[in-house]
C-alpha cells in the first residue's frame, strides 16, 4: 500500500500578498517557501500549500480549523490583530462570535484574505 502517513492541507488564493501576510503575520505560521504556483506554510507538523490561482470560489464550510486550548484567549488575540469572527443566524453564539455546541466544543469562524472559512476549536 502506499505511504499515506503524511497529510498536506490545500487552500487556494487569488490574492498572494494579502494571504502570505495573513497566514504569517496575523495567524503566525512560518513561510517555509513563496513559490511561483504556491504559498507553503509549516502547519503542525504538516505543510499548508495555498495554492495560488486567478480566483477563488468561496463556500459556506470550513475548509481549515485548528483545536486550541482556550479559545476565548485565541478569539480576543486574534481580534486585536484585526479578525473579525463570523456571527450566524440560527446559532447562539456569544458577543466575540464563539458557539457553544450541545456536545460542549466552543468554535469561532473566521475568514482569510480570500473569503475561505477557517475555525478554531476547543473541545
Amino acid at each position: 500500500m502506499a505511504d499515506l502517513n503524511t497529510p498536506v492541507a490545500f487552500l487556494a488564493t487569488a490574492k498572494s500578498t494579502e494571504s502570505r501576510h495573513f497566514y504569517e503575520t496575523v495567524l503566525n505560521l512560518k513561510c517555509l517557501s513563496d513559490e511561483p504556483f504556491a504559498l507553503v506554510f509549516e502547519l503542525g507538523g504538516t505543510t499548508l500549500r495555498i495554492q495560488k490561482v486567478e480566483s477563488v470560489t468561496q463556500v459556506n464550510y470550513t475548509v481549515l480549523g485548528w483545536n486550541v486550548t482556550n479559545i476565548k484567549h485565541c478569539v480576543e488575540e486574534l481580534a486585536k490583530k484585526g479578525v473579525q469572527f463570523e456571527i450566524f443566524s440560527g446559532l447562539e453564539q456569544d458577543d466575540s462570535g464563539i458557539w457553544s455546541s450541545p456536545g460542549g466544543a466552543m468554535v469561532a469562524w473566521f475568514k482569510d484574505p480570500d473569503g475561505n472559512t477557517l475555525s478554531l476549536t476547543q473541545l
